[in-house]
């Protein structure tokens, strides 16, 4: 179990590293916006390369960021109902969902999108807009989120088996959103009093 734990620490690295990077494409595609924006205004051109540019700096941090997400416990659940059941429970509908839903869902994905891609590159398919941009670089982006994704999936599941056994302390222990507020008010009035 200690080397399946060695790589889901290598797994989290890597995908840490890379969701903490993509962020700043959200500042670039904000500048990419800014200058076309301007630049459509004051010369009063513009090209829809620009435009795609901002589409596929903003999918590649959403799509790059996914697995950071996972790794980090942040995406969506309905809490109502996860809180309602113990901490023991919470951990096998993670590990069957991680399992049964996300796992499968990734590899499909993964298998569709390289022969996708491939075709697109070969092609050399081109946005159906005058002056757009390649395609394969926003599909490629598909196949490599779904892979990320993937990776951590088989991490999260590492560990969630390490914390079923008393390997490992739980590293996202379930906060509601309740209880969240909660702990955010009290550090709010904690550094008001100071």
């Amino acid at each position: 179990m200690q080397a399946l734990l060695a790589l889901s620490r290598a797994i989290d690295r890597f995908n840490e590293v890379i969701g903490k990077s993509v962020g700043w494409l959200i500042l670039v595609a904000i500048l990419v916006s800014a200058v076309n924006a301007t630049v459509r205004k004051v010369f009063n051109t513009s090209s829809n390369a620009w435009l795609e540019l901002q589409w596929y700096l903003f999918g590649a941090a959403f799509l790059l960021a996914a697995a950071y997400t996972l790794k980090q416990n942040e995406h969506i659940r309905i809490d109502i109902v996860y809180g309602m059941f113990s901490r023991r429970v919470q951990h096998w509908i993670d590990l069957l969902g991680h399992t049964i839903f996300l796992m499968p869902f990734c590899i499909l994905m993964i298998v569709y999108f390289i022969p996708y891609l491939s075709q697109s590159y070969n092609s050399g398919e081109v946005s159906n807009n005058a002056g757009g941009l390649p395609l394969w670089p926003a599909k490629s982006l598909l196949l490599i989120g779904f892979s990320l994704l993937a990776l951590q999936g088989i991490s999260e599941i590492i560990k969630k088996i390490a914390v079923m056994r008393g390997i490992i302390p739980d590293p996202t222990p379930f906060v509601s959103a309740h209880e969240a507020a909660e702990h955010e008010a009290e550090a709010l009035a904690g550094e008001i009093r100071k």
